[in-house]
């Protein structure tokens, strides 16, 4: 079969981007795969021709709602129309109605929690699976960044579906969180197609700056003189939102935030208005970034200190999809890192709250009757988070209460041993900030890869010209960028906002 004439033919795209035609291919030979390739190269393709040209519906295992609506409509954009989400934002009636026409559908998106039940599953059984697809498959592993409980039940799923041809999808899993998804997914002979996590156009950089204060003011400095488009990544949601109100009002620019806790018509609004040229600068948590189909990104800066190198390749991931050169900025005061460890303890329950749930259940046999007294009470100790994972990994339903804290002592292993993966990957984070090497070795290195090619856009330590990511111009010599121009300009609006303030 020619992969590129039903390539031009399907999608109007003239070549493949690295490694998707590898993982293509091998999907049309039949053969179970697992690709991992950089975000950014476009790995939605790797399931979606294929799916065009195999015989049988195609699950898709997605772990955002959000990210799974906006690869729904990117779809029916380019003329798919046999596809469809099955999540929490379809009403009762709408839910129904696409059950009952289940067959007429070739490409079903649905979340890990919703094809575990028991009633779902029963539905799906009864179709021909052609390809089952499950995105960012690094949330399988429990030594994954973005580890997600219900995702370790998909190995179960697949076999009760008949073991249908199986694509995992990741950008970024170190060869042990590799092996993880395989033996999760019970997946044998599989063909790996591995690609390097490398974005060569993406240049390195970080900042050590000497206080909040100073990186405010380097903030806005950057903002101000980058090309753009650009994201910013915070860990808090208020700051995303107080930043970009700071900075709208003091650039005068196009920018807002955007985060998990904002209304879904919300984050819609700003990620196409995005997409559509119509803001500069989106000042964002980790929520914002998948599915965002943005090709022009320029610049990526963090702002906050990331809690894993996974999650911070993801995010730098964003920029420069259309192969120009782009850069990472991340901004970094010496403590930082303290912020990111207390995030990472808050994750999973600690062993007080745990207590606090066994003394819970000693006056009770079973969970029925512990759950009709105390569930609600209990549950309002944990975040919605701890209680999710902690009921995903215990399960207690239908167990007794000596049953649950046999499991329980389990889970307490399983937090610690958590939490310890996750303090490590802090301390790697926080070692690639103070490296003197370079830093895309480092980042090649942490993933196992043995060659780290000679790039003229690498890093700070290497040395780089940030001459071509500013908008600025070069003086007549040559050696240094003029900025005081943009600060002309502010202290002229400044000075006419004065005089009209004293009219």
């Amino acid at each position: 079969m020619n992969l590129e004439r039903r390539l031009m033919e399907l999608f109007s795209l003239p070549s493949f981007r690295p490694g998707q035609k590898d993982a293509i291919s091998a999907l049309m030979e039949n053969r179970h795969t697992l690709a991992m390739l950089p975000t950014g190269t476009g790995k939605s393709l790797v399931y979606q021709l294929p799916g065009k040209l195999l015989n049988g519906t195609v699950i898709i295992i997605s772990p955002l709602l959000s990210l799974m609506q906006d690869q729904v409509e990117q779809m029916k954009m380019n003329g798919e129309k046999s596809v469809v989400a099955i999540n929490s934002f379809l009403n009762w009636q709408e839910r129904n109605d696409v059950i009952r026409n289940i067959r007429k559908y070739k490409f079903i998106f649905i979340s890990p929690e919703m094809i575990g039940t028991a009633f779902l599953l029963s539905v799906l059984k009864k179709l021909k699976i052609g390809l089952f697809v499950v995105d960012e498959a690094h949330c399988i592993s429990q030594w994954g960044y973005d580890f997600r409980p219900e995702y370790q039940n998909l190995g179960i799923v697949r076999k009760e579906l008949g073991n249908p041809l199986t694509l995992a999808l990741t950008a970024t899993a170190t060869p042990a969180i590799r092996k993880d998804i395989l033996t999760s997914l019970a997946l044998d002979d599989v063909e790996e197609i591995i690609y390097s996590i490398d974005r060569p156009n993406i240049a390195l950089t970080a900042e050590i700056l000497s206080s909040g204060i100073e990186k405010r003011k380097r903030l806005a400095e950057l903002t101000n003189t980058l090309q753009g488009p650009g994201i910013i990544y915070f860990s808090s949601k208020k700051l995303a939102e107080q930043t970009a109100a700071e900075l709208k009002q003091r650039l005068g620019k196009r920018i807002n935030a955007y985060h998990g806790g904002m209304s879904q018509e919300d984050r819609i609004l700003i990620q196409q208005q995005f997409l559509n040229g119509q803001l500069d600068i989106v000042c964002a948590t980790s929520a914002f970034g998948m599915g965002v189909n943005k090709d022009n990104i320029r610049y990526v800066i963090h702002y906050h200190f990331p809690t894993q190198v996974e999650s911070f390749l993801q995010e730098i991931g964003r920029a420069g999809r259309d192969r120009n050169d782009s850069i990472s900025i991340l901004l970094y005061v010496p403590g930082d890192e303290s912020l990111a460890y207390q995030l990472t303890e808050m994750e999973l329950p600690n062993e007080l709250q745990l207590n606090q749930l066994r003394r819970s259940l000693l006056p009770y046999t079973t969970y029925e009757d512990w759950a009709e007294k105390e569930l609600t009470r209990v549950m309002e100790q944990f975040s919605e988070t701890q209680w999710r994972v902690l009921a995903a990994f215990v399960q207690p339903e239908g167990k007794t209460c000596n049953q649950i804290e046999a499991r329980l002592n389990d889970f307490t292993n399983f937090c610690n041993n958590r939490l310890a993966v996750k303090k490590q990957s802090i301390h790697d984070m926080l070692a690639w900030v103070l490296l003197k090497q370079c830093r895309r070795s480092f980042l090649t290195n942490y993933f196992q890869e043995t060659d780290t090619p000679v790039n003229p856009v690498c890093c700070d330590n290497c040395g780089i010209d940030m001459k071509g990511f500013f908008l600025e111009q070069e003086t007549n010599d040559g050696k240094e960028m003029v900025r005081e121009s943009w600060k002309r300009q502010l202290a002229l609006i400044l000075n006419k906002r004065r005089e009209k303030a004293d009219e």
